[in-house]
């Protein structure tokens, strides 16, 4: 390439040429600061279920939960998001909303062993539900209003029991000014909300499903989260969460979203996230178990790629390995 004015040859690779030319020019970076870690909590003592279609991936009971936070803390994750698998469920997930459920338990456990740790919930009723819907059901339908408040006795009791975020997923209308009412009501003004703003009704969810058992009994949830299809939605959901209080927007999907996140995250203030989610992991470990990519390379290839359209925040099951690389020094 010739500037035309000059007729000098233009040579880009000059900042290629070598490791530490390539670090100093780089335009985007990835930090364990960057990573949330979900984790799945189950009843039951000394529990470490593997889950079978997320390599690497565990179902904790509470006892065991210290020891997986230490690993990450050791490779400086410093922020999880818990999800709760209940002893029974109900047509209202009734166990989620008590100070005895599994997620609040955990939360007293670890605020206790790791005072430290920044401590999010996943606030929804698929869990919890008999039917593996996100909210009450009704003759096939949701109803929102009556999930408003039942996700609201569900955020106030995980503020109770310690949370320092409440991200709530089911993507209810109002669900975040409802939870921001219930907070700041409560005495809970300090706890903020990441909220599921952006949550598209995805078939990269299925191994999540095996995870928290969650898998609806009657048919899908395209009734209340987002059309694969849709652009401009984004915004107008993104933009209503803002004005309920959201102090977090949240993407999800992330892989096959990225023009999402990039179109949010120039259009909001706030901070964005986005969930690289159960099918995304899977199939990574899939094709490397099959020989066929450089697991490592290709998880830290995809992360980045989340960073570079415009997340400020990752939820990855990839987080303690990717910070491990990055605590020995990975780019």
């Amino acid at each position: 390439m010739r500037d035309q004015n000059a007729n000098i040859l233009l040579r880009p690779r000059r900042l290629r040429s070598g490791p530490s030319i390539r670090s100093m020019v780089r335009e985007t970076r990835l930090h364990a600061d960057d990573l949330i870690m979900p984790l799945f909590v189950e009843p039951g003592s000394n529990v470490k279920r593997p889950i079978t279609l997320m390599p690497g991936q565990y179902r904790y009971s509470i006892d065991m939960l210290p020891a997986a936070v230490d690993a990450l803390l050791e490779v400086g994750v410093r922020s999880v998001i818990l999800f709760g698998i209940p002893e029974r469920k109900d047509s209202t997930g009734s166990d989620s909303l008590h100070d005895d459920g599994i997620v609040q338990k955990a939360l007293r456990t670890l605020r206790s062993s790791h005072p430290d740790l920044y401590l999010i919930t996943d606030v929804c009723l698929c869990e919890y539900t008999d039917h593996g819907h996100c909210g009450v059901l009704r003759n096939g339908v949701v109803i929102n209003d009556e999930t408003l408040r039942l996700l609201q006795k569900q955020a106030v009791s995980h503020a109770d029991s310690g949370a320092d975020m409440v991200a709530p997923s089911g993507m209810m209308d109002g669900m975040t000014a409802a939870l921001r009412s219930s907070l700041d009501t409560e005495g809970h003004t300090g706890v903020s909300i990441m909220s599921y703003s952006v949550k598209y009704a995805s078939a990269y969810y299925g191994p999540f499903r095996e995870a928290a058992d969650s898998s609806p009994q009657q048919g899908n949830r395209r009734a209340y989260q987002m059309d694969p299809p849709n652009r401009r939605e984004a915004l107008r959901e993104a933009r209503l969460d803002v004005a309920e209080g959201a102090d977090i927007i949240m993407v999800k999907p992330a892989l096959a979203y990225l023009d999402i996140v990039r179109m949010v995250r120039d259009d909001v203030a706030c901070p964005v996230a986005c969930y690289n989610v159960s099918g995304e992991y899977s199939m990574i470990k899939a094709a490397a178990a099959a020989g066929m990519i450089d697991e490592q390379a290709v998880m830290m290839e995809t992360l980045v790629s989340m960073k570079r359209a415009g997340a400020d925040l990752i939820l990855t099951y990839f987080a303690e390995d990717a910070a491990r690389l990055l605590k020995q020094g990975a780019p």
